[in-house]
């Protein structure tokens, strides 16, 4: 009888077989990449650990399937154990200050207002903090702040320890906003320097601790807040929420160029009010058009990151401070929130990783 002999099982072996492993989005092997980690081999068996570059990485499933069934191919392999996990990595470093702690700042902003800006930025950070991400959100529209009601949490007061104020949580979210300074009632009418005095002290003096990412709601247009934010520090990039009117296209285009002339990278648009479909229904009204938002994004060169019907759901766990998101995750309009978050955290990924 001949004998066959199998290729000894070595940590060489085992990278080599999941160098076949590619990262669709980043167009680079696992291995590569630095996913593969603390290869263990004891006889036929093999663990190793596979560490994604974002909790919410929209091909999970995929790369831990396609990992194992590579080492699974491995000749006398009998057992594949795998540990997944999770690492979001830093800004890239462009000469300006990064904020200590937090690994990667996304702006979310719109030309104009009343297409839901606030509403993407509440849920897209909730969205991420459901697939395991830390995430904050700093109100950034200084005098017309609304996201501590969309948050349900209007009625913190600020403490501060170490010189340093602390941010309430609410829904896996750290949150930080000028209306907790401020009585409701009372406008905010302030000059340009005020306000970027107030951005600035978001950024620097709030106690955000560890996180991996700070979704910022940006106030609607291209004035004062967006020069501050990117002067104050390194943007990862920037999500603009539009909607299907033209009206609105043409000021997300503004949004677009704004980004584009102060060189942060545009992660892509969200269509917002993109259609009513009556519950229990599968018709479709696309009450205020459909699919500009895609056009732009197309016309432009950047992603399309996704829709979000127009639903009495959204509108009213907003005013409740119940955001849909966080109170019915299973809903459609939920998931449509959590796969845009997807889509962002892969954007943000293929922008810290991807060689300039």
């Amino acid at each position: 009888m001949v004998s066959v002999q199998t290729e000894a099982i070595t940590p060489e072996v085992v990278n080599n077989a999941l160098r076949t492993v590619m990262d669709p989005d980043l167009h680079t092997d696992i291995v590569t990449l630095g996913m593969i980690s603390d290869i263990k081999i004891e006889g036929g068996k093999v663990f190793f650990k596979l560490t994604l570059t974002t909790p919410a990485c929209p091909v999970k499933e995929k790369l831990e399937t396609e990992a194992k069934e590579a080492v699974a191919k491995i000749p006398g392999v009998t057992e594949v154990e795998m540990e997944s996990g999770a690492a979001v990595a830093g800004l890239k470093p462009r000469g300006k200050e990064p904020v200590e702690g937090i690994r990667q700042i996304i702006a979310v902003t719109s030309g104009k207002g009343g297409v839901g800006k606030t509403t993407v930025s509440v849920n897209l950070a909730i969205a991420l903090a459901q697939l395991g991400a830390r995430v904050g959100l700093l109100d950034a529209d200084i005098t017309g702040p609304n996201v501590p009601l969309m948050m349900g949490v209007d009625d913190y007061q600020p403490v501060a320890k170490d010189n340093r104020i602390l941010p309430t949580e609410n829904y896996g979210v750290k949150v930080i906003s000028m209306a907790f300074f401020v009585n409701r009632e009372t406008p905010i009418i302030w000059r340009g320097p005020m306000l970027d005095k107030a951005i600035r002290q978001f950024l620097r003096d709030v106690q955000w601790d560890e996180l991996d990412y700070l979704i910022v709601d940006m106030p609607p247009g291209t004035g004062d807040a967006q020069l501050t934010m990117v002067q104050a520090t390194q943007l990862s990039g920037g999500v603009i929420v539009t909607t299907p009117q033209e009206v609105a296209l043409l000021d997300g285009q503004k949004g677009l160029a704004m980004f584009q002339q102060m060189d942060v990278p545009v992660l892509g648009f969200v269509e917002n009010m993109s259609y009513f479909q009556p519950p229990g229904s599968t018709e479709r009204f696309e009450i205020f058009g459909h699919g500009g938002g895609k056009r732009v994004a197309e016309a432009a060169g950047v992603p399309f990151l996704g829709e979000i019907p127009l639903d009495t759901s959204i509108r009213e766990g907003g005013d409740l401070g119940a955001p849909i998101t966080a109170t019915n995750p299973e809903s459609p309009v939920s998931q449509a929130f959590i796969e845009i978050a997807k889509q962002v955290a892969a954007q943000v990924s293929i922008h810290a990783l991807t060689p300039a």
